[in-house]
């Protein structure tokens, strides 16, 4: 986790994302719902799944490589709007047009595409894009008249990948899988983008497939992988 400038921790935000054709990602930064409280933890999963074939007979089964399940994100966290919790970014809505807001971004339906919106899931270092998988909203205070004051939310989240990643993951025996390469000073994304594909348009990609918060935030030394995306 990262601090602004102002010793302000980051805020864990979720941000409405636009997939074209090719799987090219566009993130829709006017489009971002941003907590009052990060949570304390998160659940980052990995699966891999595997086939089993036993023949008639066969006191063992065969277990192959059948590829590579999406990744998984939870996390808990909470609305509170009782006054108990304070800060210069404190949010000042009620519980419930917080819940809508939230709602739109990682629920509603994406325009024609008749489906949930893809999103990408940004605090601090931890970047993660996909679409919601289960939410779970707990009202657990309330006003005399019924209104909730607080709630605990319940989030999780299914990882997006890309037709590049796909075919990528999938070409297992190629051995020119990827490019590996050392940051020179100078060196910017979209020129060693450039520089890899002969096009530097791809520079957003990579960010991603190297989670980076901040393609302009490459270090000298550091090594950034390069997948064949075409």
């Amino acid at each position: 986790m990262t601090t602004s400038s102002t010793g302000e921790k980051d805020k864990l935000s979720i941000s409405v994302c636009d997939v074209d054709n090719n799987g090219k990602i566009t993130v829709n930064e006017g489009k971002t719902f941003k907590f009052m409280l990060n949570p304390s933890e998160y659940d980052h999963s990995f699966e891999i799944q595997y086939s089993q074939r036993e023949a008639m007979g066969q006191s063992g089964s065969d277990v192959k490589f059948a590829g590579v399940k999406p990744e998984k994100l939870k996390f808990n966290t909470l609305i509170d709007v009782t006054g108990a919790i304070s800060g210069p970014d404190l949010v000042t809505k009620d519980v419930k047009t917080q819940i809508k807001e939230l709602k739109e971004i990682v629920y509603q339906y994406a325009g024609n595409d008749h489906e949930p919106n893809h999103i990408r899931v940004l605090w601090g270092s931890q970047i993660f894009y996909g679409r919601l998988d289960t939410m779970k909203v707990e009202n657990t205070l309330f006003k005399p008249s019924g209104e909730p004051l607080r709630a605990k939310l319940q989030l999780s989240f299914l990882g997006f990948m890309s037709k590049e990643e796909e075919a990528l993951r999938a070409n297992r025996s190629s051995p020119d899988m990827t490019h590996l390469i050392e940051v020179k000073a100078g060196d910017t994304l979209p020129m060693l983008c450039y520089r890899v594909y002969k096009d530097c348009a791809y520079y957003p990609d990579i960010a991603r497939i190297n989670k980076l918060t901040d393609f302009r935030d490459i270090k000298p030394g550091s090594k950034l992988h390069f997948p064949p995306l075409r």
